[in-house]
């Protein structure tokens, strides 16, 4: 998916294709159940979560595949034996079908994200 132009998180999920619709709506129903104290925003063309001006968390239809990013290196080195076998760049957990998304471990993640304090880990 080309960069959305949409204004909020409700606009970007009605442009993605319906077969990767559902989930991102789970990931966005994680996002807001785990994140609390967290704004919900659309930074970089897509939906994102940020805490005290810094996004932390966001999630993004792909040509490819689904995106997860964490932006938290702390949280990352914190998984890094859970995160080994996963497809992932630096801060991007790619699933390349939404059948594959791992929910629980995002769930583990949004939740270390959530209890992590500082903003000098976000990259």
């Amino acid at each position: 998916m080309v960069r959305s132009e949409a204004k909020d998180v409700a606009g970007y999920l009605a442009e993605v294709p319906e077969e990767r619709r559902d989930a991102l709506a789970r990931l966005r129903e994680l996002c807001r159940a785990e994140l609390a104290g967290f704004g919900e925003v659309m930074a970089y063309g897509m939906p994102a979560y940020e805490r005290d001006g810094a996004v932390e968390i966001a999630f993004a239809a792909q040509k490819q595949y689904i995106s997860f990013y964490l932006m938290r290196g702390d949280v990352r080195e914190a998984f890094a034996e859970r995160l080994a076998g996963q497809d992932m760049g630096k801060g991007c957990l790619r699933f390349r079908k939404a059948e594959s998304i791992d929910y629980d471990l995002v769930r583990d993640l949004l939740r270390a994200t959530a209890t992590a304090a500082g903003p000098g880990a976000v990259c």
